[in-house]
């Protein structure tokens, strides 16, 4: 693997007003080499919308740089969601061009998110990177460095459009995500050299830089904070590890000592859908009439308590001390809110965790799915008491929700692993076509 150079010899990738943020001289082997990131944001690329043949409007689209048309934007319930229940709808996924963010903008989402996997199925399945790649490639970049060049520069472009979003909201909204290398998930001290990095080259104010919650992770968190760096904490699965997550931001918040912390925020992704599928297995397995009925029941509940918890965490002395710093509170996320079991509603994860100061992040299909038939109203603490009655009675059944959170951490960092590893393949592969056509 290429070597890392000393970072003080790097300079952004583009001149913004950005704050800088320090970082280590060197970085860790495991986090690429991501020198001379020197994107700038592109002005060719054109919208494209998919049509479907189907009698409800769709908001998929096609991510290609031909030309393309856009039409009137309408109101949707993603305005109604922001403006009358305080929840942002965030739209979980990206690729070239970032233009065609345009009409998701334009129906009401405020933020974006990304992952490995997003990127990899972006990447290896579009053309729009084909350019950058091979003047990469012919540049003399290892395939590691060109990766990390590729997703800058759609963060970076995707920013600038949801920069308006963040100027309006004073900081609140109007983000984008990128994760840290998933090879890093397991490393404290490389992971926080990582995110510094990976936020001094994005170089935008409106970055959010995803950190996972594993255990060797929220350390990386607090001090990631403590620099001043905004933190999109990602794969939470359990109450147990987001009430450390919660702690790790005050944390750092705490530590940071900034006179004004106005522009340090952070957000918790509390995944929803995969606590299910793995639930439902052990449901069925356990297969009795009273475990049969909790099937499809879990993730939501456990969600209604994590926010239950977030109530309780961003109040009181501690909590008041910092908004009197302009402190924000660290807003819960919900992510993986795409259905997984055909046979449940297509809204089960959006339309039951409707709640003020939260994010709710989704793919095409519950974007799709809510803008058609959702319906807006709070939802997230209405039924308290029965979600503390379906997580004992879960608990009653022999089920360990800490060792459920652990398995689906485990199951997720090895996700995004197996995504990273396969689109480094991917690119290689590419890179000796490359080589081979121009011999």
């Amino acid at each position: 693997m290429a070597s890392i150079s000393n970072l003080a010899n790097l300079a952004p990738a583009t001149a913004t007003n950005s704050r800088s943020s320090s970082t280590s001289s060197v970085l860790p082997r495991s986090f690429l080499n991501l020198r001379s990131l020197n994107a700038k944001l592109s002005s060719s690329s054109h919208l494209s919308l998919r049509h479907h043949q189907t009698s409800r409007p769709s908001l998929f689209v096609r991510c290609s740089a031909s030309g393309g048309n856009g039409s009137a934007a309408k109101r949707t319930t993603l305005h109604d969601l922001y403006d009358k229940e305080g929840q942002s709808p965030w739209y979980d996924n990206l690729c070239r061009p970032v233009t065609d963010l345009l009409p998701f903008i334009a129906r009401g989402v405020r933020g974006v998110t990304s992952n490995p996997a997003i990127f990899q199925k972006a990447i290896s399945t579009s053309n729009a990177y084909n350019d950058q790649f091979r003047t990469l490639v012919e540049s003399g970049k290892d395939i590691e460095s060109a990766y990390w060049e590729l997703v800058v520069k759609d963060i970076q472009d995707a920013c600038k459009l949801f920069e308006p979003i963040y100027d309006q909201t004073e900081a609140e909204d109007g983000y984008v995500s990128v994760e840290v290398s998933p090879r890093l998930a397991d490393d404290t001290n490389g992971t926080v050299e990582a995110a510094k990095y990976l936020h001094k080259v994005v170089d935008r104010r409106n970055v959010y830089i995803k950190i996972p919650a594993t255990a060797p992770c929220i350390p990386s968190i607090r001090d990631v904070i403590a620099s001043g760096i905004s933190v999109n904490v990602t794969l939470i699965f359990s109450i147990a590890r987001y009430e450390a997550v919660i702690d790790a931001y005050l944390d750092g918040l705490e530590a940071s000592g900034l006179d004004d912390l106005s522009r340090v925020t952070s957000v918790a992704s509390f995944f929803v859908s995969r606590v299910d599928t793995l639930m439902d297995k052990m449901l069925e397995k356990i297969g009795t009439p009273e475990a049969l009925d909790l099937r499809g029941k879990a993730a939501v509940a456990q969600a209604a308590l994590a926010y239950k918890l977030y109530q309780k965490k961003f109040s009181g002395p501690r909590w008041e001390a910092l908004v009197k710093k302009g402190a924000k509170k660290q807003r819960l996320l919900w992510a993986s809110t795409s259905v997984k079991n055909p046979a449940y509603s297509d809204t089960l994860y959006v339309a039951p965790l409707i709640g003020p100061d939260t994010v709710s992040t989704m793919p095409d299909q519950a974007l799709e799915a809510f803008i058609d038939h959702g319906t807006v109203k709070r939802t997230i603490d209405a039924n308290v008491s029965e979600a503390e009655g379906i997580y004992s009675a879960l608990e009653k059944l022999g089920i360990d929700w800490n060792k459920v959170g652990e398995q689906l951490e485990e199951e997720g960092v090895d996700s995004f692993k197996k995504s990273f590893e396969s689109l480094l393949g991917t690119l290689q592969d590419k890179a000796n076509t490359l080589k081979l056509a121009s011999h």
